[in-house]
């Protein structure tokens, strides 16, 4: 079947909510369509911060043209006896046990075993890498062959039948001799909100082929039902921890990406009744994160995360920004919580077994603008900055 009557057979048969509600309909993810055209007016006289954001797209963009396709289907674990088109990763603090080499393996936590199949997660990240910056640089600078090079790329990972991903996460992060999958892999697929960050970019710009735009869609619509109806999905929304966070993020991102207010509710209640009462002390400490052996790591970690699903809930015309439990335990608490150790690592007082880089956490800038704090963006503004195209968005939508 070719290219073009697959897309229209998916299209046909993707029962996907083609009509935002009213106040999701400027929704770009983490920004507006208004944010977006005026930070797109702004780049031919851009100036400091802005200007170097957008020389850093552009040098982003020239390097990710060249990389790709890829599929979960090119590298496959061996002796494995799933669906070759299943995603498939090895939970990373996992190793042999000495005392029994031939048995289930144990956990050393902040310990990454370098001989676990990682070929499936490597690749998810760096397709998502590549599409978020050819949608970024479609929509901000103009540059019609990156959409082109995008849509090959979505082609292949998502829809071609000889290489793309089932939608589900069946086989994520197993454990050698314990379980083929835990729901624990849904971390592993947290890149996929940048790569529906550079879809959505893309559509705005008119550059996406509205047959295409319905399969992606499809793809999003099985991959968020099985998120949030299979029992490894479920139990994933409830762990407790930064996978938690992570879950509701991914499901506001996918709502967002469907138009589906349903999925955008569920996402909001789930911050309001679970992640902040159960996650948050009044100090704005999250234990879960502190118990981890790089516990400064995973509370910046969760930190992202929380304001991920903030900012994304701000575009839409939600403000999680504010929330407050009846006892006074919010969001924000986190944001000062960890404020002054992004700052100076060397004062926190946790584990921490591995160097903690503070140039590509983003909380303190979302947070500084969500919350209307000029002393958290120029603490931000502060930080080094990672050569990533997540980091580099994010500041570019900051610097505006």
């Amino acid at each position: 079947m070719r290219r073009r009557e697959f897309l229209a057979a998916i299209a046909a048969v993707a029962p996907i909510a083609r009509l935002r509600a009213a106040d999701y309909r400027d929704s770009l993810l983490m920004l507006t369509a208004e944010e977006a055209e005026r930070i797109r007016q702004a780049i031919p006289k851009a100036a400091g911060r802005l200007a170097d954001r957008v020389e850093q797209l552009r040098a982003l963009a020239t390097r990710e043209f060249r990389n790709g396709p890829w599929s979960v289907t090119t590298q496959r674990p061996a002796n494995s006896t799933i669906d070759p088109h299943d995603y498939f990763s090895e939970g990373p603090y996992w190793w042999p046990d000495p005392k029994n080499p031939n048995g289930p393996y144990i956990r050393h936590d902040g310990k990454r075993n370098p001989d676990r199949f990682v070929h499936n997660h490597n690749d998810l990240g760096a397709m998502a890498t590549c599409v978020l910056t050819m949608g970024a640089a479609t929509y901000f600078l103009g540059d019609d062959r990156m959409a082109r090079h995008a849509a090959e790329i979505l082609w292949t990972w998502f829809l071609e039948p000889k290489t793309r991903m089932n939608p589900h996460l069946e086989h994520g992060q197993a454990i050698r001799g314990v379980n083929d999958g835990r729901g624990t892999g849904l971390i592993d697929t947290v890149s996929l909100i940048h790569c529906v960050q550079g879809i959505l970019l893309i559509q705005k710009a008119g550059k996406m082929n509205p047959a295409m735009s319905a399969a992606l869609a499809h793809w999003f619509a099985l991959f968020l039902i099985w998120m949030t109806t299979s029992p490894k999905g479920k139990a994933e929304g409830k762990s407790g921890n930064n996978h938690a966070t992570w879950w509701t993020a991914q499901v506001a991102a996918y709502g967002s990406m469907l138009q589906s207010p349903g999925a955008m509710e569920e996402a909001w209640e789930h911050y309001r009744t679970f992640l902040v009462p159960e996650e948050i002390q009044p100090n704005g400490s999250c234990p879960r994160e502190e118990a981890r052996t790089n516990s400064l790591g995973y509370s910046v970690f969760n930190a992202d995360a929380f304001s991920t699903l903030c900012r994304i809930a701000q575009s839409s015309g939600e403000d999680l920004w504010s929330f407050e439990t009846p006892k006074g335990i919010g969001y924000r608490k986190v944001v000062r919580y960890l404020e002054p150790y992004v700052l100076h690592p060397e004062k926190w007082k946790g584990q921490q077994v591995s160097k903690f880089n503070n140039d590509s956490n983003l909380f303190l800038g979302l947070a500084g603008a969500g919350l209307h704090a000029k002393d958290l963006l120029d603490a931000y503004k502060s930080l080094p900055r990672a050569d990533s195209a997540w980091v580099t968005f994010v500041d570019l939508i900051l610097s505006a």
